[in-house]
């Protein structure tokens, strides 16, 4: 069995699953039942001055038969004192001495950084990470995202916790900016250790129709929330791969944003992060859905003979770079399993309005199919005219049946050609331009 022990420069965890800064996250109990259902840190909900919340905190996006695609919050951080956190803190540092416990913080001026930072230290806390992306309530205190949206002062706050800390610090950072790694390039000026993204998304999930006004509704009015849960993924994953690759950031990445299961922490280590946080879906199933997440990624690295999680840390990195050298000559096309076919014609009608209208309908006598799944005399199925798909996936996507619709590889004979080549050979006179499509 694989070994998934991590070390997060420096911060070492018996897995590299570990809770989110957030509601789960609120208390010692909380920690005490995270780490009994076997994750392997827990990053303390940001602890501040206590603040007061609204009552109404929550919104969801939901999907047809799908709960909580993207949830969005305006609950800002910890409403119990200093005290009592860093209390619990040191209680569960006690009782769980191998286990990771980050204390997330979040205040004003250079003494109480410097103060907090102590106190986490004097609390026991592996490391410190750095809220500066919480995107609502917070920020208009010029705290959270409006720190994490000016590098220069990321970089200023951060030096200010450099002073103090003996202990591993991560940089926290927000999504709603341009380039998130020039605020990761100032953390690791600022002497950080490692970086965590991402946090929420600034967001307004759905309105009511109403009394017209926003989810979630605080008498009458509302705010803009912080967007979170499996809709962020593809944002995140984004941004972790950008700050990975990035040399001149070269910080640890705790990999945040949409991850709800083994794969999802798979896809995000195997971008470059070290070890991944969750806290939506804890929220929405409960610390328990650690334990799938153990096995299934346990499994995955041993069909892929790697005895450790660190083997697969940016495996998937260099396969990601910029469109100009992909190959122009690379072909697939579709091509459909009728024994699977149920006739549903999705895919027709997806090209057809909204792709390339390469697939035709024809019955099963023209095709010269029997009856099977979905088919009846005379009743249409789809058909690919391969000579005019392009390969651009869309029927395989929309596709409601597992590999009907297979993505097929073309032996043209051409040999490869990225733009960038195609741009040296054309100034060099070497070809004519690519003719337009009709």
């Amino acid at each position: 069995m694989a070994d998934l022990s991590t070390n997060l420069a420096g911060i070492k965890s018996p897995n590299p699953f570990w809770v989110a800064s957030g509601p789960p996250s609120n208390t010692g109990y909380q920690a005490h039942r995270a780490f009994e259902a076997g994750w392997g840190g827990v990053v303390w909900k940001t602890i501040g001055e206590p603040i007061v919340n609204v009552a109404s905190r929550y919104s969801a996006l939901n999907h047809g038969p799908a709960r909580i695609v993207g949830f969005n919050n305006i609950e800002l951080i910890s409403d119990r004192s200093p005290e009592t956190n860093f209390r619990e803190i040191a209680e569960v540092k006690r009782r769980w001495p191998h286990h990771a416990v980050i204390a997330s913080l979040m205040v004003e001026t250079r003494a109480q950084w410097h103060e907090f930072v102590r106190r986490a230290t004097d609390a026991g806390a592996d490391g410190i990470e750095l809220n500066f992306g919480c995107p609502h309530g917070m920020c208009e205190r010029g705290l959270g995202s409006a720190i994490g949206q000016q590098p220069a002062v990321a970089e200023k706050i951060t030096g200010w916790v450099m002073e103090t800390a003996t202990i591993p610090v991560i940089v926290k950072l927000t999504p709603n900016v341009t380039d998130i790694t020039a605020v990761a390039r100032a953390a690791r000026r600022a002497g950080a250790n490692a970086i965590s993204l991402i946090t929420t998304i600034t967001s307004i999930t759905n309105v009511n129709l109403d009394p017209f006004v926003p989810e979630p509704t605080v008498a009458g009015r509302s705010s803009h929330g912080g967007y979170c849960g499996p809709a962020v993924k593809p944002i995140a994953l984004n941004m972790v791969q950008s700050c990975a690759a990035d040399a001149a950031v070269g910080l640890p990445i705790s990999g945040i944003g949409g991850i709800a299961n083994w794969r999802d922490a798979a896809e995000f280590i195997a971008l470059g992060a070290t070890g991944i946080q969750v806290c939506t879906a804890i929220m929405h199933y409960g610390f328990r859905i650690v334990e799938d997440m153990h096995e299934g990624l346990s499994a995955y690295l041993d069909s892929k003979g790697m005895t450790s999680v660190t083997e697969l840390i940016g495996r998937a990195a260099p396969t990601l770079q910029k469109w100009e050298t992909l190959d122009l000559h690379w072909q697939r096309v579709a091509r459909i399993d009728y024994d699977k076919c149920i006739g549903c014609n999705l895919c027709y009608i997806a090209c057809e309005d909204g792709a390339h209208q390469c697939i035709d309908l024809k019955t099963p006598e023209e095709l010269g199919l029997g009856l099977g799944p979905g088919r009846v005399p005379h009743k249409p199925v789809p058909k690919v005219r391969e000579n005019d798909c392009v390969g651009c996936n869309l029927c395989s996507l929309v596709c409601p049946v597992d590999d009907c619709v297979k993505m097929t590889v073309i032996e043209n004979g051409r040999p490869p050609m990225s733009w960038s080549n195609y741009q040296e050979r054309l100034a060099a006179g070497e070809m004519q331009p690519i003719a337009p499509h009709p």
